[in-house]
């Protein structure tokens, strides 16, 4: 079977919107967590902002028919699209595909409109509101924009959303169904009423009094919560016969992929899942455990979520626990949602390319339930990265693993 390789990244993120940008600060450690107030909430909020509106990006007549996260997946998608040398897919007819994840889909809109309802009682909505808040909105758009004819997939399974998409176009590659298809996830829901919603599962971390940007911190044992991040992320992936075939640059390999449920809880972990699919992906990928050489862990910073995902790990690394670095990238950048997955799987490649590890922000004093691996503090420059795994679990029991390599 034919290697599936990365040939076209598109990245918006509150850690940069450029690669150049986002390598930088995962190298530094620069945060892009920032605080948000709100008239509408009693207190601040931690979020992963990405600064730039895109509005003026697209025409008056386009506007009302992309929310912010539709506008986000389409400036991703036609980045990685750019960088993969590719103008439109149109010339592959039905041999293209897009593969999307998402968890709220069109998330401002949707708090617009519940205002005009219920506070101006306005007797109609707009007529755009229902095909801005379809959650498989900005998948259809990116379709119609690049002329992409072949399966459009929209994937909503929580936090793992972006990595089931993943999954699912690199199958349909595979096994010869498509020669090439654009490949990720986004959300943009920093709005007050899915905060709110967010706040009441005593979910969220507290500000950090000394530095807001200090408020997301994985396996540490002052962690308080996770921090809602908005962006998206696109790949172009295919063959490494396709690729080659049209002279592109390849940035990484994607080897392995796993996905397997819990079957436990609709809204905590269980390891059994998590164990299931990095052992999936590993098995997909040909690789022993010891033969990985960086894992970026989902690590929301909660305090269920990371000692489960701590033992999930140490079940699968075996002895090797001690020796495979990890690290949790969400302490710079916060928890995208459906564009999870995505984000990670970047944060891998990025590190083959350029030889590095990004170390976990803010780990002053790992939490004695943490311990058992090899945690990343600081970043290690000039490593060798051959073949790094990513693992995103989401709400729900939905669990992606991926195994990215070097071209």
């Amino acid at each position: 079977m034919s290697d599936i390789v990365v040939s076209g990244i598109g990245v918006v993120s509150p850690i940069g919107n450029s690669l150049s940008t986002v390598v930088e600060n995962l190298k530094n450690l620069h945060s892009g967590i920032s605080l948000f107030e709100s008239p509408l909430l009693d207190k601040p909020f931690a979020v992963g902002l990405v600064p730039e509106n895109f509005s003026e990006r697209f025409t008056r007549i386009e506007r009302p028919f992309l929310d912010r996260t539709t506008q986000l997946a389409i400036v991703a998608a036609e980045e990685a699209s750019k960088d993969a040398g590719i103008d439109t897919f149109s010339t592959y007819g039905e041999r293209a595909g897009v593969f999307y994840g998402t968890v709220r889909g069109g998330g401002a809109t949707e708090w617009e409109a519940a205002r005009q309802f219920y506070v101006e009682r306005k007797h109609s909505a707009r007529p755009y509101v229902i095909m801005n808040v379809m959650a498989n909105a900005p998948a259809a758009q990116i379709s119609i924009r690049q002329q992409v004819t072949g399966p459009t997939a929209s994937h909503t399974s929580a936090c793992s959303s972006s990595g089931n998409a993943i999954a699912d176009a690199c199958r349909h590659l595979q096994c010869g169904e498509l020669d090439i298809a654009l490949v990720g996830g986004a959300d943009a829901t920093l709005e007050p009423g899915f905060l709110w919603a967010w706040d009441g599962l005593r979910a969220l971390a507290a500000v950090d009094e000394s530095d807001p940007s200090r408020s997301c911190k994985p396996f540490s044992a002052g962690r308080t919560g996770l921090v809602l991040g908005e962006g998206s992320v696109f790949f172009v992936l295919e063959s490494r016969e396709h690729a080659q075939s049209r002279g592109a640059r390849i940035h990484a390999v994607i080897e392995g992929w796993g996905v397997a449920s819990d079957a436990y809880h609709i809204g905590s972990p269980h390891a059994r899942g998590q164990i299931a699919a990095m052992r999936a992906a590993l098995r997909r990928a040909d690789l022993a455990p010891s033969e990985l050489d960086y894992i970026n862990a989902h690590a929301t910073a909660t305090r269920g979520g990371d000692p489960v995902e701590v033992s999930a790990m140490k079940e699968v690394l075996g002895e090797a626990a001690m020796d495979v670095p990890i690290s949790g990238t969400k302490a710079l950048h916060g928890h995208l949602l459906g564009a999870s997955s995505a984000m990670e799987a970047l944060v891998c490649i990025l590190g083959i390319e350029h030889g590095f590890l990004p170390g976990t922000a803010h780990l002053d004093d790992i939490d004695p339930d943490c311990l058992g691996l090899k945690h990343l503090r600081q970043t290690l420059k000039g490593q060798e990265v051959r073949h790094a795994l990513t693992l995103s679990a989401g709400f729900g029991g939905t669990n992606v693993a991926l195994v990215l390599g070097r071209p």
